[in-house]
């Protein structure tokens, strides 16, 4: 079974086509970071834009580089939600189009599901059950994922997303957009126990994140540190920081693996790329002797093959759409 998978939730226009749910025949993303710098972040509207401008051409791209025509792909897939509504909507009626125009099945897909099965595309062997950390610029979630991708939320995060608070971070320190790679970078000459932020801990049996707090003490050192006219070290305030939310992040995902005796855990979302964290989780992981599972680094941004993964458990599931579908940018999982 092929499907032709159409990506457009935040700022990466991208369209793949995957072959029986884990075969990646075609893999196309364009980017638009460059033009969301200046700004320190995306600019709904310019990437709704953008999205528009480069739709068709990324599709086409997609379709050659597997070497196939429209009439060789047998459903079409599109990510519904979450994410910034302008910027799904191109998505969703390209997707539309397509599928009306070729009498194919349309199947909706969300798309932190996108994200959780990139870790089939990197290892189709991976079998639920497994817990899932989904670290991204909008959500910081701990999944229990099951047969057939039916999924369990067992924490969320209740302010600021991980790659949230790296962006904001990383603004401040002069760094840069996006935030997760800068700071990673910046954090290579620093000192990662110069300065004790805070990791906020929800009790024994709380697994839920709050990033809020980290960023806030990292503007009030800065501000203290402005005010009192010390020198900052930019490298020991990312190095500090980045240590922060790893431990938050990789000790929530083991102590709640524990608690639900999953011995199987994955990483997913563009804060996965982090290569810190996953070095963090990858040692916990050996010392509890647990299976760890992640994506290669292209396949943690956003991506279409990782919504072509999804789609296919979404079609064996029966769960298709009409042409009355709409973008749903706050889509709950």
């Amino acid at each position: 079974m092929r499907i032709l998978a159409i990506e457009s939730s935040c700022d990466e226009t991208a369209a793949a086509v995957i072959q029986d749910g884990t075969q990646i025949l075609s893999n196309v993303i364009n980017t638009q970071i460059e033009l969301h710098k200046i700004y320190g972040g995306v600019v709904p509207e310019i990437a709704s834009r953008k999205h528009i401008e480069n739709i068709n051409a990324v599709i086409e791209k997609a379709l050659s580089d597997a070497e196939l025509t429209l009439n060789d792909i047998d459903a079409i897939a599109v990510t519904q939600g979450p994410g910034l509504v302008g910027a799904l909507l191109v998505g969703v009626s390209a997707a539309k189009g397509l599928a009306f125009a070729l009498k194919k099945p349309l199947i909706p897909v969300h798309h932190i599901k996108g994200h959780i099965c990139a870790n089939f595309l990197e290892n189709p062997e991976l079998k639920p059950p497994f817990l899932c950390l989904v670290a991204s610029g909008g959500h910081s979630h701990l999944v229990m994922v099951k047969e057939g991708m039916e999924v369990d939320v067992l924490a969320r995060t209740r302010d600021d997303a991980a790659g949230e608070a790296f962006d904001k971070v990383s603004r401040v320190l002069g760094l840069g957009y996006p935030g997760g790679p800068a700071i990673q970078k910046k954090a290579e000459e620093g000192d990662p126990n110069a300065i004790r932020f805070p990791r906020v801990n929800m009790g024994e049996d709380g697994f839920d994140f709050s990033f809020s707090g980290v960023k806030t003490a990292v503007l009030n050192y800065l501000h203290h540190a402005e005010q009192k006219g010390e020198e900052i070290s930019v490298a020991n305030v990312a190095a500090s920081f980045q240590e922060a939310v790893i431990d938050v992040l990789s000790e929530h995902l083991i102590a709640c693996a524990k608690k639900y005796g999953v011995r199987q855990i994955a990483l997913a979302g563009g804060v996965a790329a982090n290569q810190p964290l996953r070095e963090r989780i990858k040692k916990k992981a050996e010392e509890h002797q647990m299976f760890f599972q992640y994506p290669r680094f292209s396949l943690c941004t956003d991506n279409a093959a990782m919504i072509g993964c999804a789609a296919f458990y979404e079609y064996q599931k029966g769960n298709l759409a009409d042409m009355t579908l709409n973008a749903t940018p706050n889509l709950p999982l």
